[in-house]
C-alpha cells in the first residue's frame, strides 16, 4: 500500500536538491528516508526518476508514494512510571533521565511509550502506533515533564498551543562558564547540521527558535539558569546555549568532554502548563530536581 503526494516546486525552491527540499517540506521525512525513496523509484519529477541531487526548477512537478510504515508491536512494559497527573483526555508524565520517549532503532523496548501502553491503553493515534498520545519530546537524557493526549481531541488543541507559543516550557540547566548578565534572549534559527546529519545547529534557512533564559546561581566555571522555550525545536536548548559560548555541563553531543561526572546533559523540565483541552482551565504543573541533579549543585556549592 501506498501513500501518494503530488506538488509543484514553487520559485523559492526553484535549483533546490530534491533531497534537501522534501525533508524540509516534511519533518518526518528524513533526508536518508528520502534517498532511499528515490533510490527505489518512489520519487519522480515530471514523471521521469532522478538521482537525490537534482536540481528542480520552478514549476517541476514531484510525485511520492510513500510506501506504508512496517507494522511493529509496541510491547506494553511496567516501567513505574511517575504520573502528575490524568483525567480522561490528559496525561503529564514526569521522565526519567536515560528513558527514550518512542521506539525507534535500538530503542524497541524500554521507552516512555512502552510504558504508557502498559499504563493505559487509551492514547491519540494521531502520531500513529511508534508515537500514540506523543505531542512533543524530551531528550533521552533529559528528565521531566512532558505532556500525553490521551484521545484525537486533546492531541489536537495541545499540538495547536504549541504552535501558538501558548504552552509554558521552562527548564533548569547547568551550563559551562560564567555567564555575566542575568537574563537574554537567544533568537537564533535552528537547522540540521550539514556538516554531521546527527546533530542540530543555528544556520541560516533554519526553523524559528527562540529561547529566553535567567541566571539563578553562578559557580564561576559553572552557571544554573532557567530556560524558557517559545519555540520547540529539536535540541533547542543545547543548540542555543553552545551557539553563545555556554553549552550544557555533562552534554555528549554538544558540549566539551570529561569535563563532569553525570550522565547526559544537566538540564530537567520543570514546569509545563497549558490550557485543559476539555475544560480550557490553565493547569501548570512542576517537578522538583531529580536527585543526581541536586546532588551535582550542592557539589558545586561545597567547592565554591
Amino acid at each position: 500500500m501506498m501513500e501518494n503526494y503530488s506538488f509543484k516546486v514553487t520559485a523559492e525552491q526553484d535549483r533546490m536538491r530534491l533531497d534537501k527540499l522534501l525533508p524540509a517540506i516534511r519533518e518526518d521525512w528524513t533526508r536518508s528516508k528520502i534517498q532511499v525513496w528515490i533510490k527505489d523509484g518512489l520519487v519522480k519529477v515530471n514523471g521521469r526518476e532522478v538521482k537525490p541531487n537534482h536540481a528542480l526548477k520552478e514549476n517541476d512537478e514531484i510525485t511520492i508514494g510513500v510506501p506504508e510504515p512496517e507494522p511493529l508491536e509496541i510491547v506494553p512494559e511496567d516501567l513505574g512510571l511517575e504520573i502528575v497527573w490524568e483525567d480522561g483526555d490528559v496525561l503529564v508524565v514526569n521522565k526519567p533521565r536515560g528513558m527514550v520517549v518512542h521506539p525507534a532503532a535500538g530503542h524497541a523496548t524500554g521507552t516512555l511509550v512502552n510504558g504508557l501502553m502498559h499504563h493505559c491503553t487509551d492514547l491519540s493515534g494521531i502520531n500513529g502506533v511508534l508515537r500514540p498520545g506523543i505531542v512533543h519530546r524530551i531528550d533521552k537524557d533529559t528528565t521531566g515533564l512532558l505532556g500525553v493526549a490521551k484521545n484525537d481531541r486533546a492531541h489536537v488543541s495541545l499540538a495547536a498551543q504549541l504552535a501558538e507559543k501558548s504552552v509554558t516550557r521552562k527548564y533548569t540547566a547547568l551550563v559551562h562558564g560564567n555567564i555575566d548578565h542575568d537574563k537574554g534572549t537567544i533568537d537564533a534559527p535552528i537547522g540540521r547540521d550539514p556538516k554531521d546529519r546527527q546533530k542540530m545547529t543555528v544556520i541560516d534557512g533554519g526553523k524559528s527558535a527562540v529561547t529566553h533564559f535567567t541566571v539563578t546561581e553562578r559557580f564561576g566555571d559553572f552557571t544554573l539558569i532557567e530556560c524558557r522555550l517559545e519555540t520547540g525545536r529539536t535540541h533547542q536548548i543545547r543548540v542555543h546555549m553552545k551557539y553563545i559560548g555556554h553549552p550544557l555541563a555533562g552534554d555528549p553531543k554538544y558540549g566539551p568532554r570529561n569535563t563532569i561526572e553525570f550522565g547526559g546533559q544537566v538540564l530537567h523540565a520543570g514546569v509545563l502548563g497549558f490550557v485543559h483541552p476539555a475544560t480550557g482551565e490553565y493547569m501548570e504543573f512542576e517537578a522538583p530536581l531529580p536527585a543526581d541533579f541536586t546532588e551535582l549543585l550542592e557539589k558545586l556549592r561545597s567547592d565554591r
